[in-house]
């Protein structure tokens, strides 16, 4: 038993990952202002020389929440630059970027049903947990 716990134990330490960072490279910051009026209402925006930017604007929000809105971008492996523009409030986090990938369009036959469905909700009609109407329509 004890052979068995030893040989499990050795093979985890050399199945770990091996980190090696040789020649770290220090990557110098820009750009850093940051601006906080104590009421809420807040600035940040930040740029490095490897290109992460960041930019973000904060305020108190409707329901007593903060509200933020903002970009960041960074480099990607093949070069690029991957950009974002976020809003943060009641309604959650919303991202838009156009690397973010998006769902097919559905087919006209889905669209369909899904604007039929509508209808009939907004005419009264309701369904059970498994679909099945409980409530017609009038």
């Amino acid at each position: 038993m004890k052979l068995v716990v030893l040989v499990c134990l050795a093979a985890s330490a050399v199945a770990r990952p091996q980190f090696r960072y040789e020649n770290p490279r220090h990557i110098a910051i820009l750009r850093d202002n940051r601006v906080d009026h104590g009421d809420g209402n807040f600035q940040y925006e930040f740029e490095t020389e490897n290109g992460i930017y960041q930019n973000v604007v904060g305020r108190p929000g409707q329901s007593g929440g903060q509200t933020m809105d903002g970009s960041f971008r960074f480099p990607l492996d093949d070069g690029t630059i991957a950009d974002f523009q976020f809003v943060a409030n009641e309604n959650g986090y919303q991202v838009q970027s156009p690397v973010i990938p998006t769902p097919h369009p559905l087919p006209a036959h889905a669209a369909e049903q899904v604007a039929f469905a509508e209808q009939e909700r907004a005419r009264g009609a309701r369904w059970d947990e498994l679909g099945r109407r409980i409530a017609r329509s009038t």
